[in-house]
């Protein structure tokens, strides 16, 4: 419905825009905005108390147009400088190269406060938890970075490291058989 109204729309903008566009070009002059009466009142003041005032400024003042062939404008400012310049207070980046992004995506702060880990601290105790968990239990973890066991206990039970399985392509192989036993043909 809505192509519909479109194209009525659009054929309604162009009837007879030829001899409208004509008609408006044919205008001697187009018209001016309508002023406000109080421009209108401005406007018949000025024009009592100064009536040659439209003439003189329609012709041109002699005078003023010598005055203008005569002047000629220098700088002579000594203090202007660029700011490329050697001399500039404010010197431009020596290294343009583009900066490292961060192992974490953020910059890791060099001071930690207790009570606290960073995403590497935090990553390792957790990977050292998985991998031996009588060596590393929750009392030494807390004991070394500073942190209550509740919320040591919370982490890890929470987050894991990522785990890399690689699967075996002979049991995927045989897998697929046992989902199809009618096929005769084997997968290789």
């Amino acid at each position: 419905m809505g192509k519909i109204l479109s194209i009525v729309s659009r054929q309604v903008k162009l009837y007879n825009v030829e001899n409208r566009a004509q008609k408006v070009i044919s205008q001697a002059k187009p018209q001016s905005a309508p002023m406000f009466e109080s421009n209108l009142k401005d406007l018949d003041r000025v024009l009592s108390e100064h009536p040659d005032l439209i003439q003189k400024l329609n012709t041109k003042n002699k005078e003023l147009d010598e005055n203008l062939k005569v002047i000629f404008v220098t700088s002579t400012d000594s203090q202007h400088k660029s700011m490329h310049t050697k001399d500039s207070t404010k010197s431009l980046p020596s290294d343009r190269a583009i900066a490292d992004d961060f192992e974490f995506g953020h910059l890791e702060p060099l001071k930690i406060s207790r009570g606290h880990c960073t995403l590497r601290q935090a990553i390792k105790f957790i990977s050292d938890h998985h991998s031996s968990q009588s060596e590393w239990t929750v009392s030494k973890i807390a004991k070394e970075y500073s942190i209550r066991e509740p919320v040591i206990q919370n982490i890890l039970s929470y987050f894991k490291t990522f785990e890399l399985h690689m699967p075996d392509k002979n049991a995927e192989k045989r897998n697929i058989l046992l989902k199809f036993p009618n096929k005769t043909r084997s997968i290789e």
